[in-house]
């Protein structure tokens, strides 16, 4: 596969990235030859716009590293926006039901599975026949972040064309009313993040979570 980092996910072996937030291609520069996996570059937290977005990814490929990015919301152009600019994963945050992850797949997927528009313009760098092997190569996950979220994890995961979840551990300790000071607030989180794992890993997606 082209996209290393979801090979190394499908055959169940761990990915490790790093996220890029400062909007600087040139700490792109810097981080993407270190050895990681992938490489994100935040667009939810981030201070990114679409041309820097798209010079981020040219120089995590130059980098050796794979591109990935995380969309601002669950958002139809947003997300084909990412993908045009050279993305080869899009991580879809707040996404609370499986409605929710199937908007992603419409945005994220070419028919007959999606609706994503045709037009990617800043793909070159990946090679020829993009549209041939995007539907393979591209990695789309949504981030399970808070209490709906973690009690709909088995619909969510059963929706098609999602390839696996990411577990946004401080939304969902907020979001669910978590007091991590105390012992039982602490295992409360644990255990709930062990039951999302769970329900991506009985459907056969790719489970992740944000360290930092």
């Amino acid at each position: 596969m082209l996209n290393k980092a979801k090979q190394k996910m499908l055959e169940g072996r761990p990915a490790v990235g790093a996220e890029v937030n400062l909007g600087s291609t040139l700490s792109v520069e810097i981080i993407a030859p270190l050895g990681f996996d992938f490489v994100i570059v935040d667009n939810q937290h981030g201070n990114w716009a679409d041309q820097t977005s798209m010079l981020a990814f040219r120089n995590i490929v130059l980098g050796g590293s794979v591109p990935m990015a995380r969309v601002r919301k669950n958002d139809f152009g947003l997300i084909g926006r990412l993908l045009d600019n050279g993305s080869l994963g899009v991580v879809v945050p707040m996404v609370n039901n499986a409605d929710e992850a199937k908007e992603a797949v419409y945005a994220a997927r070419y028919p007959p599975l999606g609706g994503r528009s045709s037009g990617a313009f800043g793909v070159g760098i990946h090679g020829p026949g993009y549209d041939e092997w995007a539907g393979e190569e591209i990695f789309l996950g949504v981030q399970i972040e808070t209490a709906e979220g973690a009690q709909n994890a088995k619909e969510i995961m059963s929706v098609e064309g999602i390839d696996g979840c990411w577990i946004g551990p401080g939304d969902l300790s907020r979001y669910s009313g978590m007091d991590l000071t105390t012992q039982e607030g602490r295992d409360l989180h644990h255990r709930t993040i062990e039951e999302i794992i769970a329900a991506c890993q009985e459907a056969g997606k790719i489970p992740g979570i944000w360290t930092g």
